[in-house]
């Protein structure tokens, strides 16, 4: 069956203000410098440029005719890029294979740059870099938007490995649709193309093969975003942890020359790329998104040549010879010249009955658009009194009929930024608990209600709610590092003169290895300073590279 080649297809004609950042028209002097760098060829109808899990693909500038980029597993065309444009998107400069097809719609003739060639026009000429990387950063946006991508998740919506997989996609923007089992209608349909399960949480990708009840790294993996297995030869710089820090040093590092592989445990932005919204970060003064400002950190880490890689957790940190080797939880070791550690801290998890049996069925650690949706017409409740509850709570309160706020204190002013303080305590929506704390949680498949007790009075309080939300403490994720480091008594990261008497800055007690971010004892838990530590230990790191000392055995 060959794929709609109707002229009802969205075509590379920009209507929008993004189409437009996402097909630019070249100037003569761009389409010069690829005919220098490229080959010309003619293409047949039919002919294929690249074909659904290649793992390289070419850009390729289109001077007459036109490329239809196919779904293969919907055999439909996604989008027709037209004569004056490019083929290419965001996943061509991180290394990933391909998840779409392209095809020549009628005889045409193109402009084919190797991808080699086209990374390193990227990182050498910035009218090339200024053009392409924001036209594939934006196309990526264009095919979350659409839903398109060549991937589908199915699943139920209180389903916890559904709920996995939708969070991990949408946190990578990783274009995807979503088909709930619910929608009869729609199952039928997609199940007429591929042996889909009768029931359970299932992945469709490429040409209709099925994962069935995958995890977010099994996914990873069929979906080419695996950019460890291939990589044996130690580089210049491991950057465990891609949240602010770690984006921050991986932007600086690869921008200066460095080869930097960048492993996060859940996906790019870390913790900070579930906020909702940050409103005190210099140069956005109407606030931007977590997720928003991670992905402009992780266009802009993939520009300067640095990959990326999750969901990846180290497990273990250990020198060699002439390097340090990071084990990662499945066996792989991955190798680096220098460590930086920008792997953050996590919410401490609450001593309650029944906890573990509610994670991801009404306990929450992140509320974005996936866990909102629970709290429609409801309660939403949240312990913490730090920013980042603080940001949930305004987030959820346009959710919820009454967004409850739990915390131990008599206050919110010793532990958030004052502008929170003051649209808390003015909003009506949001109901403040102070020295309470949460004793109880009931339901039965999902939770359904907590109990919270004043400190003071132990008087007692029910709340019917299907979301609670644990934002409070912050938990070092430090364990995993056998000692090779010297922490505080709270499990932090000791860095300069606190680690070792003759060390400055970010240097841990082990040569050749840094701490930057919440990590770091002593730090400032806020975004910018974690942006601020990220960039800065680079110069440090170079210092280090450029000795002839080795890592201690």
């Amino acid at each position: 069956m060959m794929a709609d080649r109707s002229t009802q297809v969205r075509t590379s004609q920009p209507k929008s203000a993004l189409e437009q950042t996402a097909w630019p028209r070249l100037d003569d002097g761009l389409i010069e410098l690829l005919r220098r760098n490229g080959q010309t060829r003619w293409l047949d109808a039919g002919d294929v440029l690249f074909d659904v899990g290649e793992e390289t693909y070419d850009f390729t500038y289109v001077e007459q005719g036109h490329i239809d980029i196919l779904d293969r597993a919907q055999d439909r065309t996604v989008v027709r890029i037209q004569a004056g444009n490019v083929v290419g998107e965001l996943g061509m400069l991180k290394g990933q294979k391909t998840f779409l097809a392209a095809i020549a719609g009628v005889t045409s003739r193109v402009i084919v740059v190797p991808q080699p060639v086209l990374r390193e026009l990227v990182a050498t000429s910035p009218e090339i870099a200024d053009v392409v990387v924001s036209a594939f950063a934006a196309r990526r946006r264009l095919l979350m938007e659409w839903n398109e991508g060549g991937l589908v998740l199915v699943g139920e919506e209180n389903d916890r490995t559904a709920l996995r997989l939708l969070e991990f996609a949408r946190r990578s923007n990783i274009p995807h649709r979503w088909v709930d089992r619910s929608d009869d209608e729609a199952v039928v349909k997609l199940a007429a193309t591929c042996d889909l399960p009768a029931d359970g949480a299932a992945a469709v990708i490429g040409n209709s093969r099925v994962l069935t009840s995958p995890t977010p790294r099994e996914l990873a993996e069929a979906l080419g975003l695996d950019l460890v297995a291939t990589s044996n030869a130690p580089f210049d710089v491991l950057v465990v942890g891609a949240g602010p820090a770690g984006l921050a040093a991986s932007v600086y590092a690869a921008s200066e020359g460095l080869s930097v592989l960048a492993v996060e445990d859940t996906a790019i932005g870390g913790q900070a790329g579930t906020s909702s919204r940050i409103e005190n970060y210099l140069g956005f003064p109407r606030g931007v998104a977590g997720a928003e400002l991670a992905y402009r950190g992780e266009v802009q880490a993939v520009k300067f040549g640095a990959r990326l890689t999750s969901p990846r957790r180290a497990v273990h940190l250990a020198p060699e010879s002439d390097c340090f080797a990071v084990r990662l939880d499945d066996g792989h070791a991955v190798r680096g010249r220098a460590v930086i550690l920008a792997n953050g801290v996590q919410y401490r998890r609450l001593p309650l009955d029944r906890l573990e049996e509610f994670e991801g069925q009404g306990v929450y650690y992140a509320a974005t658009e996936l866990e909102a949706r629970f709290c429609r017409n409801g309660a939403a409740v949240i312990v913490g009194g730090g920013n980042s509850a603080g940001q949930a709570a305004m987030y959820l309160s346009r959710y919820a009929e009454c967004t409850h706020m739990v915390i131990r204190g008599e206050g919110l002013s010793r532990t958030m930024s004052s502008y929170l303080t003051s649209r808390i305590e003015s909003d009506s929506r949001i109901k403040l608990w102070t020295e309470s704390e949460i004793v109880r949680l009931n339901g039965d498949d999902r939770l359904s209600r907590v109990t919270i007790r004043h400190r003071g009075t132990q008087g007692e309080h029910a709340i019917d709610t299907r979301a609670l939300f644990i934002m409070a403490g912050a938990a070092p994720n430090t364990d995993w590092l056998g000692g090779q480091v010297r922490l505080d008594d709270k499990g932090f990261i000791l860095t300069g003169r606190d680690a070792a008497g003759d060390l400055d800055g970010f240097a841990t007690s082990c040569r050749g290895v840094f701490a930057v971010g919440d990590i770091r004892a002593g730090s400032v838990k806020r975004v910018a300073s974690a942006v601020g530590e990220g960039s800065v230990v680079i110069s440090a790191v170079h210092a280090w590279l450029q000795r002839d000392s080795r890592p201690p055995a």
